[in-house]
């Protein structure tokens, strides 16, 4: 299978294959032609006298001053070498492939004039892995992600960095080694290149790829949480989530019944005196359901955006281009901030059902250790899911609620939404780290359950764990047992179906 750009459809599966390696795409003859056809209608403005904005005029607030024939080429290098600001730590280098995948894709839709051959050297850096740096802060979300896009594409004029490995070295260095030569830019092809919101969508495909494992999983280690408190079974049964029928909630409260179908350790307590579990084992399905329906509608937003043609302004004809706003990142940034709130919810009810399984209640020992006194068990890992939560709470202000203007008034409202994508990442990678040792405690719970056994899956995922972390019999150092079950969850590793 070939992806074609822009023809065919991503979708974040695609978008991860392509920057991986495992999918091939490329450009055909029908995009060509598209692409081919819109860049005369840019030479034709570009050698006219209509003043059509940053085409062949200046750029923000300098939009009232026109740009000769001559002075045009200058001016697209110019607005990538004064944009790339960025300031921080680098993206990781996956977000930079993403980024160029997802550009390559939008200007192959025949809106945006930039030259064939441009196209074809970023598709040249994407195959052979010659990956820019792009620092991680200094974008505003309108117009566009303007720094974060500006470095990533420098290496076009052979100014920038590039990652040789885990090493960094100058883009013209790479480029003299390679045998490539820089490019110069032409009519429109800087804003081409800079205007849009490729970093706030990476950031957004990254996030909702290990969102989707995280949810799944996070159902399994509610699950085996249940097991090990031995709480009920019947909050999840159909009857009672046909009567209040959101998408997410039913698909959970389905997921929870099927990973604790066929249990010994759920009949045994079937008349047991309890009328109700804490909502953090009961209301699993509700929660849970809720952070599940903030994923659905962002993924269904960025499959939107990443199909989408985001730079400005969008060229229709030989005396129409378009000044619009598809570069603002809003529909994006708001979602993210939903999307982060969801995430963060995640991590909070698994903290709370960590705290219960210490309680030492229905057969359960004080900290789940037999030891007591002498032995603190597992009362401490339990402070680090509570400050992983707290950590989380405080990301999930909304950057999309912020807006200061910039460019002497004339980008007066921008999204922030590169912010959002940003912290929406940093709060999974916490969620990674409270669902692990959620998962370490459930192990440790169902240890007292025995010999009752438990569903299929929820078996296998508790010998994965205890071919990585074993029995807490007496106290132990446990910074190495939480890394190794953090590795657990960062791999991918269990069993969720």
């Amino acid at each position: 299978m070939i992806f074609k750009y822009g023809i065919d459809k991503l979708t974040i599966d695609k978008v991860l294959r392509i920057a991986n390696g495992s999918l091939k795409a490329k450009i055909t003859d029908e995009a060509k032609e598209k692409v081919i056809a819109c860049r005369k209608k840019v030479e034709t403005i570009a050698n006219g006298n209509k003043a059509v904005y940053g085409i062949n005029t200046g750029f923000g607030p300098l939009c009232d001053v026109q740009i000769t024939p001559e002075e045009t080429n200058k001016l697209q290098e110019n607005l990538l070498i004064t944009h790339a600001v960025g300031v921080g730590n680098p993206i990781d280098k996956q977000l930079s492939k993403i980024m160029m995948v997802c550009k390559v894709h939008a200007l192959c839709q025949g809106y945006s004039g930039v030259r064939l051959e441009l196209i074809e050297r970023i598709l040249l850096f994407i195959e052979n892995d010659l990956i820019p740096v792009v620092p991680e802060q200094g974008s505003v979300g309108a117009s566009g992600d303007l720094a974060p896009l500006s470095h990533l594409f420098l290496p076009l004029l052979g100014e920038g960095e590039f990652w040789i490995g885990d090493n960094i070295q100058p883009a013209k260095t790479v480029l003299k080694e390679q045998d490539i030569k820089p490019i110069e830019l032409q009519a429109k092809e800087g804003l081409g290149l800079i205007n849009g919101t490729q970093f706030i969508l990476a950031h957004t495909i990254a996030g909702l790829s290990k969102m989707e494992y995280l949810l799944d999983l996070a159902d399994v280690a509610g699950a085996m949480s249940i097991e090990g408190y031995q709480g009920s079974f019947s909050p999840f049964k159909n009857e009672l989530h046909k009567i209040r029928p959101f998408k997410g909630t039913i698909e959970v409260a389905e997921r929870m019944f099927m990973l604790l179908y066929r249990s010994q350790n759920v009949v045994a307590h079937e008349n047991c005196e309890r009328v109700q579990d804490p909502y953090s084992m009961r209301c699993i399905p509700q929660v849970h359901g809720a952070s599940r329906n903030a994923y659905y509608h962002l993924k269904e937003l960025a499959e939107i955006e990443m199909n989408s043609v985001t730079d400005n302004p969008i060229v229709l004809s030989e005396t129409e281009a378009i000044s619009g706003g598809n570069f603002h990142g809003q529909p994006l940034a708001m979602a993210l901030d939903y999307g982060s709130i969801a995430a963060a919810e995640l991590g909070n009810i698994s903290d709370r059902r960590c705290y219960l399984l210490l309680e030492g209640k229905f057969g359960l020992p004080r900290l789940l250790t037999t030891g007591g006194g002498l032995n603190s068990g597992f009362m401490i890992p339990q402070y680090t899911t509570a400050a992983l939560v707290t950590e989380n709470k405080s990301l999930c202000f909304p950057p999309s609620a912020d807006s200061i203007p910039t460019s002497l008034g004339q980008e007066d409202h921008v999204s922030m939404g590169s912010i959002s994508g940003r912290k929406f990442n940093q709060i999974l990678e916490n969620l990674e780290k409270i669902l692990a040792i959620e998962l370490m405690y459930a192990a440790q719970a169902l240890e007292f359950r025995r010999p009752n056994t438990f569903s299929d899956i929820i078996e296998d995922n508790f010998k994965i764990i205890r071919k990585q972390v074993p029995k807490l019999e007496e106290d132990r150092a446990l910074k190495a047992d939480i890394d190794k079950m953090i590795a657990l969850v960062k791999n991918q590793a269990f069993n969720l179906r």
